[in-house]
C-alpha cells in the first residue's frame, strides 16, 4: 500500500473521529468553559502521545526534534484555537449546522496551501471539492430544500467559522514546518504547545472550574476528545498532511456531516430519510475522484 493511499485512509478515520466531537461537544459545552476544557484535554492528549512515542518510535524522544520550539507553539495554538472556538460555537449551533460550517474548510485550506506551499488544484480535484460540497449540504439539510433555503448564520456558526480558518491554516503549516521529525514526536510537540497556549489564555477559567462536580457527559466528552479527537486525530492529520496536498487532506471534511448524522443516531436522535443517501453517494463519488487524482 502506497503512502498516498495510507494518507487517504488516515483522513477517512480522522473524519469519523472528529464527527464525534460535534455531537458530544454540543452536550458538554454548556457545562464547562471551552478554554478550561480544552487546556486539560490537550494535557491528557500529550500524555497519551508521549506513551505512544516511547513504545512506537525508534529512539524515542531526541533533543534535536525540539529545535525551533516556536513551531509547536504556533501549530498547537492554531489547533487549540480551533477546538476552543468549536466548543464555544456549539453552545448555540446544532451539531449538524456546525458540520455545515466545517465543510467550508477545504476551500480555505486550498487557498492557504497555494499561498504557503504553491499547491495548485487540478481540474479533477476542483470537481471533487464541488461535488463533495454539494453532497455534504444535501446530507446536512437531510435532503430538505426548504431547510437549505431557510438557513441563517447564527452567532455559534460565526464563532466556529473563525475556528475553521485556524484549522485551514494549520494543515499546510504542518508540511511547511516539519523538519523530518517522526509523526508521533511532532504530534507530541504540537499537543504540548497547544496546552501551553491554552493554559496561558484560560488559566483563570481552569482554576474557577468545579472539576469535582462536573456532570458525567463532560468527563465522557473529555476522555473521548482528549484521546480520539485530539491525540489520535492529530496523528492522523499530520500523517496525511505529510503525504497529501493540503486541499486533499481537508476534502475529507465533506464526510464529517455524514458521520455526525451517524453519531446522532447512535446517541438516540433518529435516522435521516432515505433521500439523504443521495448526498452520501455524492461524497463517496468526490472521494473516488480524489483517490484517482494525481495532482
Amino acid at each position: 500500500m502506497s503512502d498516498r493511499i495510507r494518507g487517504h485512509l488516515a483522513m477517512l478515520a480522522f473524519s469519523a473521529l472528529v464527527a464525534g466531537s460535534f455531537s458530544l461537544g454540543s452536550m458538554a459545552s454548556v457545562h464547562i468553559d471551552p478554554a478550561a476544557f480544552n487546556a486539560v484535554r490537550f494535557v491528557i492528549g500529550a500524555v497519551v502521545v508521549a506513551g505512544m512515542v516511547v513504545r512506537l518510535t525508534p529512539g524515542g524522544f531526541q533533543r534535536l526534534q525540539f529545535r525551533a520550539p516556536w513551531r509547536y507553539l504556533l501549530l498547537g495554538g492554531l489547533f487549540g484555537a480551533y477546538f476552543v472556538l468549536m466548543f464555544e460555537g456549539l453552545k448555540t449551533a446544532p451539531p449538524v449546522s456546525a458540520a455545515a460550517v466545517f465543510t467550508l474548510t477545504p476551500i480555505m485550506t486550498a487557498g492557504f496551501g497555494f499561498l504557503l506551499l504553491r499547491q495548485v488544484m487540478t481540474g479533477r480535484m476542483a470537481l471533487a471539492l464541488a461535488i463533495g460540497a454539494a453532497g455534504a449540504l444535501w446530507v446536512i439539510f437531510r435532503a430538505d430544500l426548504s431547510a437549505l433555503l431557510a438557513f441563517e448564520i447564527g452567532r455559534g456558526e460565526v464563532i466556529y467559522f473563525i475556528g475553521c480558518i485556524a484549522h485551514a491554516l494549520y494543515t499546510p503549516l504542518v508540511r511547511m514546518l516539519n523538519r523530518r521529525e517522526p509523526v508521533l514526536v511532532f504530534t507530541f510537540g504540537t499537543m504540548v504547545g497547544g496546552a501551553l497556549v491554552l493554559f496561558g489564555w484560560g488559566w483563570a477559567e481552569v482554576l474557577a472550574t468545579d472539576w469535582a462536580n462536573l456532570p458525567t457527559i463532560v468527563w465522557v466528552t473529555l476522555g473521548y476528545t482528549a484521546i480520539f479527537a485530539s491525540a489520535v486525530s492529530i496523528v492522523l492529520l499530520q500523517f496525511a498532511s505529510l503525504r497529501l496536498p493540503a486541499s486533499k487532506v481537508m476534502a475529507y471534511t465533506y464526510l464529517t456531516p455524514t458521520w455526525v448524522i451517524g453519531w446522532e443516531f447512535f446517541l438516540g436522535n433518529g435516522l435521516p430519510t432515505v433521500f439523504v443517501l443521495g448526498g452520501v453517494m455524492l461524497t463517496v463519488l468526490a472521494l473516488g475522484l480524489l483517490l484517482k487524482d494525481e495532482g
